[in-house]
């Protein structure tokens, strides 16, 4: 990782030089063959998005109107409609690309649905909460750390182990949820993690070219001592796979046990300038940069 100097002295953050993480390979830009390929990629660009916004007649479709209440994603919101468990003003409607009106009702689990304003915002969170909506234990949940945050329901965006502290993303917009959990997108995740004892080189080597666990080969997209640290314990760690307790995992099948694992980026988010136990809205300009993430192939090899 790299180094910043100031007056002849090297300046580093407090955890650690991540520098070399939020580093994103460019790729260069696909130009357009002819004015003709150009026209026709505006003209699928502009279907595209009439399925996001409401039609002139002043109607949705059926599918988006259930995401927007934050019940699921538009593809299984279809699941449900031709499974004949949503009504609309009393009638069970099964004919997928239905729309409806802001006046209609629709009812789906014997509850009338209310399309809500998307939410998005991200809690630094501390450890010794649990990530889930309801706990039949009554131990403390990240839910209780959001509950002022807005009217509207929102729910987490994967989890955090009781112990893993950091970047966790909230959310009603179901569409959005499915797009950053599903596997396929390789959507990534920078951790820093302290680990009981100092991590050799060998066992370093082993990580970046991939470790076998019990589920199979995993492999990371960057591993490095985190410089500024004191002793070899502390490591900054990149992957895109989102398999359960995976770091831990990894560091455990070497021999290492993790004291602190903190999650510092995901899908592009940070917890930059927000306490650990705290929340903050998403900007515009964040929200749109998690709208535009497309695949990433390096999910397959994970």
């Amino acid at each position: 990782m790299t180094k910043e100097k100031q007056g002849g002295k090297e300046k580093r953050e407090k955890h650690g030089d991540y520098s070399a993480f939020y580093k994103k390979d460019k790729k260069p830009k696909k130009k357009l063959k002819s004015r003709d390929s150009e026209k026709s990629a505006r003209k699928s660009y502009g279907k595209k998005e009439a399925d996001f916004k409401r039609t002139d007649d002043g109607l949705i479709r059926l599918n988006k109107y259930i995401a927007d209440a934050g019940i699921c994603s538009r593809r299984e919101a279809d699941k449900l409609i031709a499974s004949g468990v949503v009504k609309v003003n009393g009638k069970i409607v099964i004919e997928l690309g239905t729309k409806v009106s802001v006046s209609d009702k629709v009812v789906y689990g014997g509850e009338a649905l209310k399309r809500e304003k998307l939410r998005y915002l991200v809690l630094n969170k501390p450890r010794g909460f649990i990530t889930t909506t309801d706990d039949p234990f009554e131990r403390k949940t990240v839910m209780g750390l959001v509950e002022k945050a807005c009217r509207e329901r929102i729910y987490p965006i994967g989890r955090l182990d009781r112990n893993t502290t950091g970047v966790l993303l909230f959310t009603n917009d179901g569409d959005l949820a499915k797009k950053l959990l599903h596997p396929k997108h390789g959507i990534r995740k920078i951790y820093h993690v302290i680990l009981d004892k100092n991590l050799t080189k060998a066992d370093l080597e082993n990580i970046a070219s991939g470790i076998v666990l019990d589920d199979g080969t995993v492999r990371v997209d960057k591993i490095s001592r985190v410089e500024g640290s004191s002793g070899k314990k502390e490591v900054g760690l990149e992957l895109h796979s989102g398999r359960n307790r995976i770091v831990r995992r990894i560091f455990e099948s070497l021999g290492y046990k993790v004291v602190r694992l903190d999650r510092v980026i995901f899908a592009g988010i940070t917890k930059k300038d927000t306490p650990r136990g705290k929340w903050r809205m998403l900007s515009q300009e964040e929200v749109n940069m998690l709208k535009r993430l497309p695949g990433n192939k390096a999910a397959k090899r994970s």
